[in-house]
């Protein structure tokens, strides 16, 4: 099932090639990748699919492909407007905005929750749910949710576990990023530390007496 941070592919705004971006922020610690750029004819985006399914398959990773088509592998993202019901696929996720279209889920695994934040890559598109809006249509999911949309710093991450999300969906912050490596780092680092907060120390402290007083030690006859 995705979580951690998911990569959503866009080589029009990438800053490199899109399979060197991409290969950037797996070694930051991306383990999922959405492969959009559904505007490619079918035989290069098959090729596209084979090349960062062999950059994920080296750490365990895994390709979603944007629409019905799987492109040779086993897991698919579908958008809200169909088709319905999901193709049969080893893993299915659909684009949800709103309560209703969290209703229509039947056989579907996770589905991502846009916009979260306002986004430079669909600038008007909302309004925004916020956190706020985020827990209450997560609480409402008979799925694990993604959340999507402005997802661009440590902050936004935290916020977005914080209302339940089992990852967050990115795509402007790692694909525009000068540094994919260095960003996703950023990213995942903040997810981890968001779902596992650290422990408390299983070592007793000793209280420190107050300024001036010596405390008390049992001489051997038994009177301090």
């Amino acid at each position: 099932m995705p979580s951690g941070v998911v990569l959503l592919t866009d080589r029009r705004v990438a800053r490199g090639p899109l399979v060197d971006v991409v290969a950037g922020a797996v070694r930051g610690g991306v383990r999922w990748v959405v492969l959009r750029e559904k505007d490619l004819p079918r035989a290069e985006r098959l090729a596209l699919a084979a090349d960062l399914r062999a950059i994920l398959a080296e750490v365990a990773g895994a390709l979603i492909v944007a629409g019905p088509d799987p492109l040779g592998g086993d897991a698919v993202h579908l958008p809200a407007a169909g088709p319905y019901p999901a193709p049969c696929a080893g893993l299915v996720g659909r684009s949800c905005h709103d309560q209703a279209e969290l209703a229509r889920l039947s056989t579907e695994d996770y589905a991502t929750l846009s916009p979260v934040f306002p986004t430079e890559t669909k600038p008007g598109y909302g309004p925004p749910l916020r956190p706020t809006g985020l827990a209450k249509l997560i609480k409402a999911s008979p799925v694990p949710v993604l959340a999507l949309g402005g997802v661009d710093t440590p902050d936004h991450v935290s916020a977005c576990v914080a209302a339940g999300a089992t990852g967050v969906a990115v795509l402007g912050a790692l694909m525009r990023a000068e540094n994919p490596t260095e960003a996703a780092t950023t990213l995942t680092e903040s997810f981890r530390e968001a779902v596992s907060p650290l422990p408390r120390s299983r070592h007793r402290t000793t209280a420190v007496p107050p300024t001036g007083l010596r405390p008390t030690v049992p001489t051997p006859g038994g009177r301090a």
